[in-house]
């Protein structure tokens, strides 16, 4: 099982994340370099848009990442999926579209800063929810939960969190990316869309059985 997951992108990017941000938490001047602050986006620094997604505020917003990421990441990089191609265009344009959406909404605040990856996760969360909504995860290695309800749960958090100004957790990027990633996948594969509700209904009616 580990040695197929490290054959995967997810990974790949699950090490990157790890390791930009552990250097970030260890240097300040990095860490600022990096966020996304739309005052450093207004002079030019566009490629915050990116390198914020690659960077998080402390350990447990790191770890909440990386551990759902883990668990969704793999099974939409199938090919029997998108496959890791069409994977890592959905896992980008959702993290760059949240990117701006954040600015967007910020634009007449130049100290606004948000860091993470729950933009792009947020868009792959979406995305495996239209292909399996039922699929089991354990969260923490103990909790089941449907993908379909996580998603859900995680996205309206992220909704109701967007609320409070003293964090750095990009917040409005979750949104922004789970749309993102719901269009995206979309157009990539229609069919598993247009069959998502028959899925469900028939779900729903084999549990009354």
């Amino acid at each position: 099982m580990f040695r197929r997951f490290f054959q995967t992108s997810t990974s790949i990017l699950i090490a990157i994340n790890v390791v930009v941000s552990l250097l970030a938490f260890g240097n300040r001047d990095l860490f600022a370099m990096l966020m996304l602050q739309v005052g450093a986006v207004q002079q030019g620094e566009w490629h915050r848009v990116l390198t914020s997604g690659f960077v998080h505020g402390d350990e447990m917003h790191l770890l909440f990442n990386m551990l759902t990421l883990f668990f969704f990441g793999p099974v939409l990089e199938d090919r029997r999926m998108l496959g890791r191609n069409n994977f890592l265009i959905v896992y980008f344009v959702s993290l760059i579209f949240g990117s701006l959406y954040a600015l967007y909404l910020n634009w007449g605040n130049p100290y606004y800063a948000a860091v993470g990856a729950s933009g792009a996760i947020s868009g792959v969360m979406v995305g495996i929810s239209i292909f399996a909504p039922f699929l089991m995860i354990l969260i923490f290695g103990i909790i089941p939960m449907p993908a379909i309800i996580y998603a859900v749960l995680f996205i309206g958090y992220s909704a109701f969190a967007m609320g409070n100004p003293n964090t750095t957790i990009g917040h409005e990027a979750h949104l922004a990316g789970a749309v993102a990633g719901l269009v995206t996948v979309v157009l990539m594969r229609p069919d598993a869309a247009i069959t998502l509700p028959g899925r469900i209904m028939d779900a729903v009616r084999n549990r009354r059985r």
